[in-house]
């Protein structure tokens, strides 16, 4: 039986259901939740479980929680809204950003060792285990500091089989660095899922991504004002994902908001753009249910196709499953 490791336990990929493979329900910096939780707001823990809470009304069984350790993950944090909302949560290992400068005096396999017993044995200590492996490159592509992450999550997943997904600044086409990268260290691209692809209205380069086998991850939407892809237009993200299912690239998806329940990271934000980001996106985590799925029936996507990307693509992505 295929499993994958939620933070409560192996799940079935039977079970999974429909599943969100990119969101964040806790985002902040390295040791917010747990040395300064007052940062992230009087009950935030609730709100966390209410947005899952809704994501489980709304028919999704399954969200990923995309927070490595230099964005506050908190596995405890995870496990708790978890339990308390019966929505299965995926955590990863792996880094982003954050002092990735710092780090350049360890080597790939120091990396692979960590990243390996997040997965093998636990997280922080406890026996919640991690159940994806995540690497980060951003503007400025592929430093020399991050080039060792990244082949550290690449070994950890030839020692672990855990899938790997990458973070990636299409801007500057930085897909193409990582996954030579990974070739380079052996990995199975289908074993790999290229993420924030909606940033981008480049279909060439998309298409070439998929072409080497990976995963396209369509997310950041409608991500209208905020990050990287600003410009690109909600309607844009949609007529992409519709782009690439008349493409006959419809087995390759998995789409995802790359939302954000709760942030510190906001705080210093003016109470105007605030409010903008609740204006662009008033729906949370229920967007693509609210949104997106329904404009792609519109444009003559059929359930069956939908139901494929939502249900049947997660489950095989998580499998290993080609097409």
């Amino acid at each position: 039986m295929n499993v994958v490791n939620c933070v409560l336990g192996p799940v079935a990929t039977n079970d999974l259901g429909v599943t969100l493979m990119h969101e964040h329900l806790q985002a902040s910096s390295t040791g917010i939740p747990q040395i300064y939780p007052e940062l992230l707001g009087k009950g935030y823990k609730e709100r966390i479980v209410k947005a899952l809470v809704d994501v489980k009304q709304a028919g999704i069984s399954t969200v990923v929680d995309c927070a490595t350790i230099d964005l506050g993950r908190d596995i405890r944090l995870l496990a708790e809204v978890s339990e308390r909302s019966g929505v299965n949560v995926v955590a990863c290992t792996g880094w982003g950003s954050e002092l990735s400068h710092l780090l350049g005096t360890f080597t790939p396999d120091q990396y692979a060792e960590i990243f390996a017993r997040e997965v093998e044995e636990g997280i922080e200590g406890t026996s919640f285990k991690a159940g994806l492996i995540k690497s980060y490159a951003d503007i400025g592509g592929v430093t020399p500091d991050i080039e060792v992450i990244l082949r550290g999550v690449a070994r950890a997943h030839l020692r672990t089989g855990t899938p790997i997904i990458l973070h990636a600044y299409h801007a500057q086409q930085v897909a193409r660095r990582q996954l030579a990268i990974l070739k380079d260290e052996g990995v199975d691209m289908n074993r790999v899922k290229v993420d924030h692809i909606l940033e981008t209205t480049d279909l060439e380069y998309i298409t070439w991504i998929v072409e080497q086998g990976v995963w396209l991850g369509m997310d950041k939407i409608p991500n209208i004002y905020l990050g990287h892809g600003a410009g690109v237009s909600p309607a844009a993200r949609i007529l992409t994902i519709k782009a690439m299912i008349d493409a006959g690239y419809a087995k390759r998806l998995l789409i995802s908001h790359d939302g954000v329940v709760l942030s510190s990271l906001f705080d210093t934000r003016p109470q105007w753009e605030l409010d903008k980001i609740v204006s662009d996106n008033p729906y949370g985590l229920l967007y693509i249910h609210k949104v997106v799925l329904p404009k792609l029936r519109e444009m003559g996507v059929s359930d069956a196709t939908i139901d494929s990307i939502m249900v049947d693509n997660p489950r095989r992505f998580f499998e290993g499953a080609t097409d």
